[in-house]
């Protein structure tokens, strides 16, 4: 398995949009996903929403979070919430990824990376993203956010579940 911690760190500055404002009203995107349906952010309003920009299928932090995230799952569905994993990964990679770990949420592929670019995560250098996360309220504005400096770091679901819970 890939640890993306033997990748050395971009500076931040080498994402090249800026990261949307808590506050703003969340970009909308069209994403095809794990089950053959596409996802539209906006579909999905009437309930939060937590887009978990992820680097890449397979590696070490990715497979350890998105576990995690598969392990909690209705944690996060009984507080209302829509967890949306988002990686530049091909749909066909991810639907492997998600067979072997047996998860059950669906997973996006931004493999021509327009959402995490326009989400100002991309890492341009490395042409992956960097680990972020965006809650998003049912009205389709960004409540909350995190840009982690190191791929290789994580929020833990009960920080997830913090921020989810501040929102009732």
């Amino acid at each position: 398995m890939l640890d993306l911690r033997t990748f050395p760190l971009p500076t931040p500055r080498l994402m090249m949009n800026a990261v949307p404002a808590v506050g703003s009203p969340a970009p909308d995107f069209t994403l095809p996903s794990t089950s053959g349906q596409a996802v539209t952010l906006s579909g999905l309003r009437g309930q939060n929403v937590l887009l978990a920009f992820f680097p890449l299928a397979f590696t070490s932090t990715c497979t350890e979070e998105l576990c995690d995230m598969r392990d909690d799952w209705s944690e996060f569905a009984r507080a209302n919430t829509v967890v949306l994993p988002i990686s530049v990964d091909s749909t066909p990679t991810l639907g492997e990824f998600k067979s072997k770990f047996s998860m059950t949420a669906d997973l996006l592929s931004d493999f021509k990376r327009d959402i995490s670019r326009r989400y100002g995560v991309l890492l341009e250098d490395r042409f992956f993203s960097t680990r972020a996360y965006f809650l998003i309220d049912p009205h389709g504005i960004i409540r909350w956010e995190h840009v982690e400096a190191n791929p290789s770091h994580k929020r833990t679901n009960a920080e997830l579940l913090e921020q989810v819970r501040a929102l009732a």
